[in-house]
Parts: C-alpha cells; sequence; structure tokens
C-alpha cells in the first residue's frame, strides 16, 4: 500500500500539450486541402482531352505551379498527420510503434519531395 495521494501519483502522467496542436493542424490541413482540391481537379478536367505541350504549358504558369506544390505539401502533412494518429491508436508494441512511425515519416518526406521535384521539373523545364 502506497503513501501517495491520488494526485502524486497522477502528476506527470498528463497531457504532453502536444495533442491539441496535432488535432489543430489535421483540422486546418483537412479545410486548406478542400479548395486546392476543387482547384486541381477543375483545372485538370478542363484540359482533358488536350496534349502533353498544353498540360505542361499550363504547370509552367508560376500560378499553377504554386498551387500543386501547396497542393502536394498539404496533402503529403495531412496524411502523415493522419496515419500518426492511427499508428499511435492501434499499435501497442512500443518498438514497434516507433519504427512504424519513423517509416512513416521517411516516406512521407521522400513521396513529398519526388513529388514535389517532379512538378518542379515539370514547370521549369
Amino acid at each position: 500500500m502506497s503513501i501517495r495521494t491520488p494526485l502524486a501519483r497522477a502528476r506527470g502522467l498528463g497531457s504532453a500539450k502536444d495533442g491539441v496542436a496535432h488535432w489543430w493542424a489535421q483540422r486546418i490541413t483537412a479545410v486548406a486541402l478542400v479548395p486546392l482540391t476543387l482547384w486541381l481537379v477543375v483545372s485538370i478536367a478542363a484540359r482533358a482531352g488536350a496534349g502533353h505541350e498544353a498540360v505542361l504549358a499550363w504547370l509552367s504558369s508560376p500560378v499553377a505551379a504554386v498551387a500543386v506544390v501547396l497542393f502536394l505539401g498539404t496533402l503529403f502533412y495531412h496524411s502523415q498527420l493522419g496515419l500518426q494518429v492511427v499508428v499511435e491508436d492501434y499499435v501497442h508494441s512500443e518498438w514497434l510503434k516507433l519504427a512504424t512511425l519513423v517509416v512513416l515519416q521517411f516516406a512521407h518526406i521522400v513521396v513529398a519531395a519526388a513529388a514535389i521535384f517532379a512538378v518542379l521539373w515539370m514547370a521549369l523545364t
């Protein structure tokens, strides 16, 4: 039997004050993805049947290139935030949880960088 009070046992086990920032980041990226996705879908639909050169000319405009890069960055960040929550909630082994989070973080960074590089390559050549 411990002589510590319930408050003393609970101290240090409370909120790390990180969950609210994570929650807000998910909501903000979700809201940002709505207009970006709508813009991208409409822009691509407007070029349906257009040739490769027409699409490259569209992507070469600064507005289109910046918007696609913003879309990709926001999309991959939102995806990483969501998968992090899934792993934290459903993977119970601490070493597996940590390994999965590291691999997911690395994969998101690599794929996002490759996608953004591809857009910039097409826009600048």
